[in-house]
């Protein structure tokens, strides 16, 4: 992708990339710890990729890498983890999730004079990768919410200092646009502008979407060289789109039997792979999300849709009547946060390895459909250290 001009995050993830495969072959240096920050989930996952192929190898992996959660370890135990060689491996990759839990009330002295101890004397042998998706960085820094800014003035201020900041900023639709040309023409093929169009449009320039579904499509036109802008409505808005919107609708009206005969067809349909159950509880986050703003803005049609949502978290033109409809069936802020709790908890339970993907998913499709509780007890089920 060299030689083509690129928004803020997919710049800010070139160095990084480029940082780390020169560190890999030794002809630069790895800082000790970087910090990637923004909820660009497919930027996020070009940085990983890029520092497990430099410095984790598929067969040392078991050995040499580590992801943790804040939310469940404390800092000082990631720090000893970090400061303590493997006896099975040179290198040490591991990643933080959870990094708000350094941000939340209190001090947090200890935590902080603990951080800046270990790196004034760190591990040769090992970096840290802070994963900061709680601030969203937009796709034109002008537009940053006021919070968001603080947010990332009190990183830069504290990890910044000893860490490497790498913007993962939302990406625009004129990247998502040329993303997916260039990704094509790397792949032999040509995706039509209209195509591309259409593509991005469709999934509100939701990259980690437009990936996926690229994939298909690339997939589907094998040996005819080129992606058609009927090839995108045939294969992406008669889809999964279409479907989730479906699903959403019948848990925002508490009809379980159709939620989960919905949920069966999304995922008897779905392509067999270990990230297709992660995948649906993402799109059910963001639709979540997506409601939430509708409501907390008081969007009643579908003009006013487009300045609630910003670019990079906006919906698909057919989808927005729906769900405006959809998020008036909440009577309050409450209702829409416990259901984004509730993906919270599925999600933690995912990426710990559950014998059954898909029963956590009926589970939680289940749970979502119910009837609004009045209970004291029934909310506090489902608090967890998650926040909109």
């Amino acid at each position: 992708m060299s030689g083509t001009r690129w928004g803020a995050g997919f710049t800010a993830v070139g160095r990084f990339v480029a940082e780390v495969e020169a560190a890999a072959t030794g002809d630069g240096a790895l800082r000790p710890g970087y910090v990637l920050v923004g909820d660009e989930i497919f930027l996020q996952d070009r940085c990983r990729a890029a520092v497990l192929k430099g410095f984790a190898p598929p067969d040392l992996r078991d050995f040499c890498l580590s992801d943790l959660d804040l939310a469940n370890t404390s800092i000082f135990e990631v720090l000893d983890r970090a400061q303590t060689p493997s006896l099975m491996a040179p290198f040490q990759v591991i990643f933080v999730r959870g990094v708000r839990q350094l941000y939340t009330r209190g001090a947090k002295k200890d935590e902080f004079a603990a951080l800046d101890r270990y790196f004034k004397s760190p591990n040769p042998q090992a970096v840290l990768v802070f994963l900061a998706d709680f601030v969203r960085i937009t796709s034109d820094v002008r537009r940053m919410d006021m919070e968001d800014k603080n947010r990332f003035e009190r990183l830069t201020e504290t990890l910044g200092a000893h860490c490497g900041m790498v913007e993962l900023a939302r990406v625009n639709e004129d990247d998502a646009m040329r993303w997916a040309a260039v990704t094509a023409q790397e792949a032999g093929t040509r995706i039509e502008p209209e195509a591309a169009r259409e593509l991005v449009d469709a999934l509100g320039a939701d990259m980690m979407l437009v990936a996926s579904e690229l994939e298909k499509l690339l997939l589907y036109t094998e040996g005819r060289g080129k992606i058609t802008l009927g090839d995108v409505e045939t294969m992406v808005l008669a889809a999964k789109q279409r479907s989730l919107y479906e699903l959403t609708d019948a848990i925002s009206q508490h009809n379980r039997a159709r939620a989960v005969a919905i949920l069966h067809g999304l995922l008897n349909s779905s392509d067999a792979g270990e990230d297709a159950a992660i995948g649906h509880l993402y799109m059910l986050a963001r639709t979540f999300r997506q409601m939430l703003v509708i409501l907390e803005k008081n969007v009643r049609d579908s003009r006013a849709i487009w300045q609630a949502l910003w670019q990079g978290f906006r919906i698909p033109p057919f989808a927005a009547e729906g769900l405006i409809q959809q998020a008036r069936r909440y009577k309050s802020r409450r209702e829409l946060t416990r259901a984004l709790r509730l993906i919270a908890r599925a999600d933690l339970e995912l990426r710990s390895s559950p014998p059954d993907k898909r029963l956590v998913l009926e589970r939680l499709v289940y749970d979502l459909a119910a009837e609004p509780k009045a209970t004291q007890a029934g909310w506090e089920m489902a608090q967890l250290s998650f926040e909109v």
